[in-house]
C-alpha cells in the first residue's frame, strides 16, 4: 500500500507573512524541509470562493495579487509553480456525492502562495486549488473532503490555508492583545483537534458563544476541516505557529501517519 502523506492546515494571517522573515514564515520553511516530497499539492484557500465546487486546472497557474494597500515588494511576488490538469480531472471524477466543475484559467491566490513560496520556494511542485463554497454549511465541506481522502496515497498534499479565527473587523493592528474570546474559541478547538473530534468542528456554531466572534463569516475557517476531512485514524495531530494576534489564530494543524 503507498505511505500516505500528511495533510495540513495552516493559518496565513497577513499576506505580509509571504515575506517578511518572522516566527510564521520560518515555522513553515522549517515544516517544507520536513515534509516528504509531494507529487502535487490540493489547495483549499479562503480567497477563492465559487458557487458549488470547482478546481482549478491550469497548465501554468498565474499569480493573483488579490489584495491592496500593500509594499510594491509583494506584489512583486511570483509563485510559477505548474498545474497539473491530468490531476484536476481525476479529482473531479473522485469525488461523487457532488458535481465538481473544472476551471481552467483560475490561478493562485494568496492563500495559497504566500504559504507555498516558504514551504516549496523552488515551485516546482504542481499545485490545483478547489473553490469554497460559503453557502453550504460545514458538513457538506467534511463530506466533500471525506471523498478527496485517496488522494494521499497518490503522493497529493492536501492544505487548506485560512485562520481558525479571523475576525479582521475587531483587528487591532500592532498590538499584542490576546482578547478572552478568541483565546477560549482557540482552547476549545484545539482540544477537538488534538482528540480527533470532528463533529463539533464541522458546525463552529456550537462551539459556544464565541464562536460569533470567531468566525463571524465563514470563508477561514472551512479549510479545516477539508485537512479533517482527509484525516485517517492513527494520523498524528501536531499543532503549531498556535498564537492569537489580536482578532486572528495563527493555529496551523499538521495530520501525518505515525511511524
Amino acid at each position: 500500500m503507498p505511505a500516505l502523506l500528511p495533510a495540513l492546515f495552516l493559518g496565513h494571517g497577513s499576506p505580509m507573512n509571504a515575506i517578511e522573515d518572522n516566527a510564521f514564515h520560518r515555522a513553515w520553511l522549517a515544516l517544507g524541509r520536513r515534509l516528504p516530497r509531494p507529487r502535487a499539492i490540493l489547495c483549499v484557500s479562503a480567497h477563492w470562493q465559487t458557487r458549488g465546487a470547482t478546481v482549478s486546472a491550469a497548465p501554468q497557474p498565474a499569480t493573483i495579487h488579490d489584495f491592496h494597500g500593500f509594499p510594491r515588494e509583494l506584489f512583486a511576488v511570483r509563485y510559477p509553480a505548474p498545474g497539473d490538469p491530468a490531476l484536476a480531472a481525476r479529482i473531479a471524477g473522485l469525488v461523487r456525492g457532488v458535481p465538481v466543475a473544472v476551471d481552467p484559467d483560475r490561478g493562485l491566490d494568496h492563500g495559497a502562495w504566500s504559504v507555498l513560496r516558504a514551504l516549496y520556494p523552488e515551485a516546482d511542485v504542481p499545485v490545483l486549488q478547489l473553490g469554497l463554497d460559503t453557502t453550504r454549511p460545514g458538513a457538506w465541506h467534511y463530506a466533500l473532503a471525506r471523498e478527496l481522502a485517496p488522494l494521499r496515497a497518490e503522493g497529493v498534499l492536501v492544505l487548506g490555508s485560512g485562520n481558525i479565527v479571523h475576525n479582521l473587523g475587531l483587528y487591532e493592528f500592532d498590538s499584542e492583545a490576546q482578547p478572552a474570546w478568541a483565546v477560549g474559541f482557540r482552547e476549545r478547538t484545539n482540544a477537538l483537534l488534538l482528540a480527533g473530534d470532528h463533529g463539533p468542528l464541522a458546525n463552529p456554531a456550537t462551539l459556544g458563544p464565541e464562536a460569533a466572534l470567531a468566525v463571524p463569516t465563514p470563508e477561514h475557517y472551512l479549510p479545516l476541516l477539508y485537512a479533517l476531512g482527509v484525516q485517517q485514524p492513527g494520523d498524528r495531530v501536531e499543532l503549531f505557529n498556535d498564537v492569537v494576534t489580536s482578532a486572528v489564530s495563527m493555529t496551523s494543524v499538521l495530520l501525518e501517519p505515525a511511524t
